[in-house]
């Protein structure tokens, strides 16, 4: 079994009306709880449970803290290649955008990893356009070996992969992956993908699972907020990790919240998800699965980071740039999004102390013999 019946079921639902009937009674209970269920999560994702914000904030705070600690994982990206051959249609990569297209030699990853390295970030994530000729499976492994005498953990955000390519990752360094379902309306997805292998709606959907057999040691998931209702696919992602996470114990389960960012293209969100809603999405989430990681990227300004810090997020992107080349290379590029928190690595870390946090840069080293001596 796959989490697609799963997926499928629930996305026959009217769940829109399943949202408007949620009383506050439900909320109260699902709140107050020592567990919550697919049903009480959906009852703080919707609408009245919006005044028990606070509420839900502080068991948040308190649970977050159970199981992480006043801690802030540290990551920032590296984007190896922007040549793509899909053509979703919110997204600056999209094959039909008129962008100048750029691809990491050997000798240019090494360039970018040392810059980066040179920040003090240990936890790298590395991401590539959908297009196989430019970024294959042996051009990945290359990088990894690569970047492995830099960054002890080294994440992948690309194109969905079999298991046995995700596997042959892991063996020379990749311990984590990311990959966006960006929306789970089934129906929806044809239309924001139009051409190119990400067309394919089930073959991205089990991607993860893929990943965990494969051995990852960190699986991250999430939806792009705004390309459909925020409380449907907020929900869906939701339920993804749990099933992840009940059925693939021996792997941290993450979910990422991003929301749509400027890009080079014309598309405008079908729905906005607000700051409180973010807000709202995070809680629940948190209520629900009080294990899973959080990260918050620099899609979000500095103001709202910090803002949210006590309320369930685990791990932070800094010095970001999403241009390839972008840590070591001048020139004009153009980015996958534009982001708003520019913050460096240093400034972060400085920030998070203020607020009372620790800034993680490395928690974890594997000490096979194919990755190298340790960092």
């Amino acid at each position: 079994m796959s989490f697609y019946p799963i997926c499928a079921e629930y996305g026959a639902l009217p769940l829109a009306e399943k949202f408007a009937a949620v009383t506050e009674d439900d909320v109260r209970r699902a709140i107050n709880g020592t567990t919550a269920s697919p049903e009480d999560f959906m009852a703080m994702l919707s609408p009245a449970a919006v005044p028990f914000l606070e509420e839900m904030a502080q068991k948040a705070n308190k649970l977050t803290e159970q199981y992480f600690g006043k801690t802030i994982q540290m990551f920032t990206p590296l984007y190896l290649s922007n040549y793509c051959t899909n053509r979703c249609i919110y997204c600056g990569f999209n094959t039909t955008n008129n962008i100048k297209r750029d691809h990491l030699e050997p000798e240019q990853v090494e360039e970018e990893a040392k810059a980066i390295a040179a920040t003090g970030m240990k936890q790298l994530l590395i991401l590539t356009g959908d297009a196989r000729t430019k970024a294959s499976p042996e051009y990945l492994e290359s990088c990894t070996k690569i970047l492995s005498k830099y960054f002890p953990s080294i994440s992948i955000e690309i194109y969905a992969m079999e298991v046995e390519e995700y596997a042959a990752l892991v063996k020379v360094g990749v311990d984590g992956m990311t990959m966006f379902q960006e929306t789970y309306n089934e129906e929806l997805y044809p239309t924001l993908h139009p051409a190119g292998p990400k067309k394919d709606f089930h073959f991205r959907l089990n991607a993860p699972e893929r990943a965990c057999k494969a051995g990852m040691r960190v699986v991250n998931i999430g939806a792009l907020l705004g390309l459909d209702d925020w409380r449907k696919d907020s929900l869906l992602t939701g339920i993804h990790a749990a099933y992840l996470q009940k059925k693939y114990p021996n792997v941290d389960i993450a979910v990422s919240l991003p929301r749509m960012r400027p890009h080079a293209g014309s598309f405008q969100p079908a729905s906005i998800a607000t700051d409180r809603d973010m807000v709202q999405n995070m809680l629940a989430l948190r209520l629900f699965l009080p294990r899973v990681g959080i990260t918050v990227s620099t899609r979000e300004s500095p103001e709202f980071r910090e803002q949210i810090l006590p309320l369930g997020v685990t791990k932070m992107s800094a010095g970001v740039s999403t241009e390839v080349g972008g840590h070591s290379q001048k020139g004009e590029k153009v980015g996958q999004f534009d982001i708003s928190d520019g913050r460096s690595a240093a400034e972060l870390c400085a920030d998070l102390k203020k607020h009372g946090y620790q800034p993680v840069f490395k928690d974890w080293q594997c000490l096979d013999e194919h990755y190298g001596e340790p960092i």
